[in-house]
């Protein structure tokens, strides 16, 4: 199977590239090839506008000033909440707070929602494909409140075993974690599933959104769980944003995480009383124009739809994985029968860096090492994988070039 155009989707990728400035470079004098989209997203010229005129015609702090340039900072602050409540459907606008990150968002959630009412006993749930985002933080108030951190297997194909996770939200596990989208692998767990088992036991479940928001729609409320995490540097939105939803009543009962400036009602050296959810847990001035690009990102998601993605991105993946397949001593990590563009191989005779630093003098990016997912790798007895990672603006003909560019590697390292 090598004739790209044969299969090309009816999706007009060659005028959506023309919107990302940066596909158009070339590196080491090769025309670039960028297959590192689970790491970082590029950013179209929508959101590079965006940010640009932020700083240019409104830059202000947020909330700080009644002049005209701090209501429209404000404003657009705000507006990327609004946007991003609708973008996963959460029932209120006041159940996001904006965050710099997933990691940010995680650690909100262990430091404000978990570390306060874990004891020694308690559990905490999580999975072997997990990214270090979100086995890291549960570690660390574990260790502080004396509870631990348990860990459902997968199987070889690389999807989470669901009736052990299950079997494994005993009495003592107090909050449940898993990844809407392995970062690695690309598998796409069933969350609505694990809601499910978690609700019939008054678990909370927190889920990565990380990786499944560029590839799909999600609605927080049809997937039922308690808290949703995303990264806005992965979804074509600036790096320093991202998001926490979570419930109501969560976010009404945790306590602040950062103090400072903007969190509060009002301070004395008695006390100081603290403003309503989401805003105290915003202390300080936030990244603005980020957030401004991050509206961007979101109408420029709209503007394509999920559905078209979602289908020029499986036929990437299904011709990705057959002309891989091609490849002599070339394994697959992970061939769930659910998963986003994302494949992470090992050549026999390679080792990983070695072949991401000579794939990037034929001018392709692409991911080598443990993807922050070391207990994933040590699952499958390795220590490092490289991974492809596609997007809606990849080609087919960029796939020739990607597999074309692997053989010609393998060619000087065999």
């Amino acid at each position: 199977m090598t004739d790209s155009t044969a299969r090309a989707p009816a999706f007009d990728v060659q005028r959506i590239r023309a919107d990302f400035p940066l596909l158009s470079r070339q590196v080491h004098g090769k025309p670039l090839v960028y297959f590192d989209n689970a790491n970082t997203s590029q950013k179209p010229r929508q959101v590079i506008e965006a940010v640009d005129r932020h700083y240019r015609e409104h830059n202000a702090n947020v909330a700080r000033a009644v002049h005209q340039l701090g209501e429209e900072a404000t404003s657009a602050y705000e507006g990327a909440r609004d946007a991003l409540a609708r973008f996963v459907n959460a029932p209120s606008r006041n159940e996001v707070v904006l965050t710099s990150g997933t990691t940010h968002a995680v650690n909100l959630v262990a430091y404000s929602y978990a570390l306060p009412m874990l004891k020694p006993g308690d559990a905490i749930l999580t999975t072997v494909m997990e990214h270090h985002a979100n086995i890291v933080p549960w570690q660390l108030v574990a260790t502080r409140s004396g509870a631990t951190v348990k860990a459902a297997p997968i199987d070889e194909r690389g999807e989470l075993l669901v009736e052990r996770y299950i079997e494994m939200l005993t009495p003592e596990v107090k909050l449940a974690c898993v990844t809407h989208v392995s970062n690695v692998l690309g598998t796409v767990n069933p969350v609505r599933e694990i809601a499910r088992a978690c609700r019939k036991r008054g678990i909370p479940l927190l889920v990565d959104g990380s990786q499944a928001v560029p590839h799909r729609p999600v609605d927080v409320q049809a997937l039922g769980c308690d808290f949703y995490v995303v990264t806005g540097h992965k979804m074509l939105a600036p790096t320093g944003t991202g998001m926490l939803w979570a419930k109501k009543e969560h976010l009404d009962a945790m306590p602040p995480f950062f103090g400072g400036g903007e969190m509060i009602r009002e301070v004395k050296f008695s006390g100081t009383t603290f403003a309503d959810p989401p805003h105290k847990f915003e202390a300080g001035t936030p990244n603005i124009a980020g957030f401004a690009g991050m509206a961007a990102a979101i109408d420029y998601y709209r503007t394509l739809g999920f559905d078209a993605i979602r289908r020029h991105e499986a036929a990437l993946l299904e011709y990705a994985t057959a002309r891989l397949r091609e490849i002599p001593g070339l394994r697959i990590i992970g061939e769930a029968a659910d998963k986003e563009p994302v494949i992470s191989f090992l050549l026999d005779g390679a080792q990983a860096t070695d072949l991401a630093t000579l794939l990037d003098l034929q001018g392709v990016a692409v991911r080598s090492g443990h993807h922050c997912a070391h207990p994933l790798m040590q699952f499958y007895g390795v220590p490092a994988t490289l991974r492809a990672s596609l997007a809606f603006y990849n080609t087919l003909e960029e796939v020739d070039a990607f597999v074309a560019a692997l053989l010609k590697v393998r060619k000087l390292l065999m």
